[in-house]
Order: C-alpha cells, then structure tokens, then sequence
C-alpha cells in the first residue's frame, strides 16, 4: 500500500499535571485513530513538559534554592522508560492501531533526557532517541544522548526515526539518520519561528524523505505554577505558536505549517513519491561521494562505568 494517512499533533502539556496530560494524550491518539491515521507524531518533550521561558533562577558560578527546588518540581514530571506512563500510552496506540512518536522527559537515575518514544500499532515500544545536544539553556536540565539511541524503527513503509528540534541543524547528525534509509523522518521540536518551514523543506529535500514536524501549541496558563517564567505571567499569552507540518520528499508543503491553535493535522501521503524523488538525488547513493568523505559514527553506550570482571581459566 504506497499511500497512508499521517498526522502531526500539535497540543500543548498540561502545566504541572502528569496525569491530565496523559489523559490528553490519550483521547489524541484515539482521535487520530478515528481519522483513519497509520502514523502520528507529537511535539518534543509532550509528556514532562517543554520549560518554555524558565530560567531556574540560573547566574554562574553559585546555585540560588529556588534553582533547586524549581527542578525538583521539573524533575518530578519526568518519566521512566519504560514504566507506568510507557504502558498507558501503549494501551491507547493499541487501541488506535498506529505507529506513534512522541516526545517526552525522561528520568534515569538523576539525569533528565529530551526522548522520543517509538510505538508501533500492537502498543510495543520499539525504541527511543534521546536528544543528542540540547540546546543552549536546555543544557540547565537536559544531559546529552549518546549514540545508541541514533534510532531507526521498522514500518510497512520503510524505517521511521526522530531528529528532535535543533538536532535538525547538526549536518552529520542528519546524515547519520539519512544513513539508515528514513522514509518517515519525524522532527518533534519547540521551534515556533518562521525559519523553521524552510528548514524542514530543506531536510526533506536533502534526505528525500517525508518530514513530519509537530510543535507545542502552548499557552501560559498551561505553563506550571510551580516554576518561574521569565517571558509573560499574563495567562492568555501564547508562549508557543505551533508551526506543525507535513513536507514531502521534493520539498513541497502537503500541510501546514499551522499557527491557528491545538490541531490535529492530517495529510495522505503517496510513499513512492520517495522513489520518483530519488531520480536526481540519493543521499546515501548516486549523489555521494564515499571515495572523498566519509562519516563515523560511534553508535555505542556511553557509560560512566564499566565493569570487567577476570575471566578464570579452568
């Protein structure tokens, strides 16, 4: 089947609440399944929350308590992989029969992680990517990725994988993904600007790939309570505008971007438009130059710790 429905979200977390935003989640996952959609893909950090204009009361050089206390409150949101949320939102892709990328905050130990999570339609996990580089003052909250969660999962339509926000501007990280031959390439991301449209036009002309962007339509009375935001404490404010699209693999806009509010935007796409793209331009094949350049790309666990234990010879 070379056409399948799919479908960008584009909602806003539910302040400080875990379990309404789940909830949300739910009844959006249900929604796409009622439309017919195979595919959906959600805003970056949806479940945990974006912290769009915090600051944690951040100077250098000295920690402030409300610094502390403020991502405690963050913290608190986050999620283990897998665990009590994972399950839920497996049951509600079960449910809808869809594959699903989501975005989420996800704790392991004491470190948080920018994830997006992978579901395929029977509920299974299939995988994660955590945010390789957060950006600029997301460093505060978010550690780094490493290379084992570069992550490409199998669909009926060719292997789907994450490139979340920013990492979108990181070339070799964009090759890596090409690499693995991304039909479904999902961009979650908090990137409300203008410039964001040409960027996704650019990754799926490069990649010659469908791109499906989906941002947080967020206002400030969805921002917690319990945390500081230094951009507007008028409830009404929009902190961020959406921009949700679908973009296909010669470039061309098939939906959005929309600025309108919480939506659920749809498109048919014809998967052997990647082909006909592919005529003139193959990343990863007749448009390379191996015998010039050549990328490395260290797809191994990064730990802390490394345990080697002797081996004793009989």
């Amino acid at each position: 089947m070379a056409k399948i429905k799919v479908a960008v979200v584009q909602a806003g977390t539910e302040g400080a609440d875990t379990e309404a935003t789940l909830a949300k989640a739910e009844a959006l996952i249900a929604e796409c399944g009622r439309k017919g959609v195979q595919v959906a893909v959600f805003p970056e950090a949806f479940v945990g929350g974006y912290p769009k204009g915090a600051d944690f009361h951040i100077c250098v050089g000295m920690r402030r308590p409300a610094t502390r206390e403020e991502f405690l409150a963050y913290a608190s949101r986050a999620i283990p992989v897998p665990g009590a949320e994972t399950e839920r939102l497996s049951a509600a892709v079960r449910e809808a029969g869809l594959h699903l990328t989501i975005g989420v905050i996800e704790r392991a130990g004491g470190t948080l992680y920018c994830t997006a999570l992978f579901f395929g339609p029977d509920g299974t996990l299939l995988g994660k990517h955590r945010k390789t580089l957060p950006t600029a003052a997301e460093r505060l909250v978010w550690g780094h990725g490493d290379g084992s969660t570069l992550t490409a999962v199998d669909t009926p339509w060719g292997p789907m994988g994450a490139v979340i926000c920013w990492e979108n501007y990181v070339p070799l990280l964009r090759m890596a993904m090409y690499s693995k031959g991304l039909t479904l390439y999902c961009a979650p991301t908090a990137d409300d600007r203008d410039t964001w449209a040409p960027s996704m036009q650019h990754v799926a002309l490069e990649g010659r790939c469908f791109v499906l962007s989906a941002c947080q339509y967020l206002k400030r009375s969805q921002f917690p309570e319990d945390m500081r935001n230094s951009i507007t404490d008028t409830s009404e404010d929009v902190l961020m505008r959406g921009g949700s699209m679908i973009v296909g693999p010669l470039g061309n806009i098939i939906a959005g971007p929309d600025f309108s509010g919480e939506a659920i935007i749809t498109a048919e796409i014809d998967m052997e438009d990647i082909t006909r793209a592919q005529f003139d331009h193959d990343v990863n094949g007749h448009y390379a130059r191996p015998d010039l350049f050549k990328l490395i790309v260290n797809e191994q666990p990064r730990r802390s710790v490394v345990a080697v234990h002797d081996v004793v010879e009989a």
